[in-house]
């Protein structure tokens, strides 16, 4: 296909950390082909801030579910309101096309309502209905979810000449002056390995985060080896949300550690990951936001495949799973009825230390 002559482009993408970084490789790919070109982005409210800082992307929409329904609730009219305001900034942005990877009708339909006359993206299940150019998907298998994305450029004729471009994300003089100010005022330097452990895994799967953890108890033990056969400090990192589970790994560790659990944004855990010698963590967001960063990961998988999810590009980071027949079992954005998870389970803490040190 001919290249496709475009002025604003808008990309839609209101999934999780991991899905919004595995987007800006095909950003930064568009910005290449359309230097003078204008970018929008329309994401939810907890990921606009890994945007925010990113030179190529123009501006920055947010559309947030949960709290556009807490409106619906109280007044239909407030709703419809808040909606049309959404539209109307997006109208404002004059696109030329929008490339949508949400697999959602009603983004498809706000992007028409804005007025953007050529919209590609993914139909899965046929919500792909408001869409200009419908391109199938039954779900993300046999290739990582960042190819899909690329996949997409060639509805605009754009080529896509490395297919094993880095994630982008921007660290500001703030984000590391605050992780090395944390790093002193916990007097680490001089002290050996640092080593970051991260026993949750991001919040994208909701309740059902617990099956993509290795036990907090079994992270605990790690960091107790580390200690011991290492002189390692360690620091156990995680959102709010996972304060309490960075809580439990810590009163099970019979060494002191450090926790900056609940105490830093979304870039700050990213500088501070990249001070780290090694960061060790489940599968999910916290694990791209490392990769992006530039640190040095090992992570652990259970349900997820690690061809599709797993760190993007490979190069230079460890991914540590048990290796059973049954995995993957999480197939086209479901997971199987598993009661036992023994995917994480059985997989024995003397396991994982191996690889770590073996990175080490």
């Amino acid at each position: 296909m001919r290249p496709v002559s475009l002025q604003r482009i808008l990309i839609v993408n209101i999934f999780g950390i991991g899905d919004v970084l595995f987007t800006t490789p095909l950003v930064g790919i568009l910005k290449a082909a359309y230097p003078d070109a204008r970018i929008g982005y329309l994401c939810n409210r907890r990921t606009a801030p890994l945007l925010e800082r990113n030179p190529k992307i123009d501006k920055i929409f947010v559309y947030e579910r949960d709290e556009l329904e807490a409106v619906r609730r109280k007044s239909v009219l407030r709703y419809l309101k808040a909606v049309g305001e959404l539209v109307q900034d997006m109208k404002a942005g004059r696109f030329d096309a929008s490339l949508d990877v949400s697999l959602n009708t009603f983004m498809g339909f706000l992007t028409r309502a804005a007025g953007i006359p050529r919209r590609v993206g993914f139909d899965y299940k046929g919500r792909g209905r408001f869409l200009t150019r419908k391109v199938p998907l039954q779900g993300y298998e046999d290739k990582h979810v960042v190819e899909y994305y690329l996949d997409l450029l060639a509805e605009f004729g754009v080529p896509v000449p490395d297919r094993h471009r880095a994630m982008d994300l921007l660290l500001t003089k703030e984000d590391t002056d605050w992780a090395g100010k944390f790093l002193q005022e916990n007097q680490t330097s001089g002290r050996g390995l640092v080593i970051g452990l991260v026993p949750g895994g991001g919040e994208s799967w909701g309740r059902d985060a617990l099956y993509k953890r290795w036990p907090a108890a079994c992270f605990a033990k790690l960091a107790d080896k580390l200690v011991e056969n290492h002189a390692a400090q360690i620091i156990l990192m995680g959102s709010p949300s996972e304060s309490e589970l960075c809580r439990e790994a810590a009163g099970a560790m019979r060494h002191p550690c450090l926790s900056a659990c609940g105490k830093t944004s979304l870039t700050q855990f990213a500088a501070l990951t990249r001070r780290c010698t090694l960061v060790v963590t489940n599968d999910g967001g916290p694990l791209h936001v490392a990769v992006a960063a530039g640190s040095r990961t090992a992570s652990i998988f259970g349900p997820v495949d690690e061809a599709v999810y797993g760190p993007y590009p490979a190069d230079g980071h460890k991914v540590i799973k048990k290796k059973l027949a049954c995995q993957p079992c999480y197939r086209r954005f479901r997971r199987a009825d598993c009661g036992h998870i023994r995917c994480l389970a059985d997989l024995s803490v003397e396991e994982v230390f191996k690889e770590v040190e073996a990175i080490l």
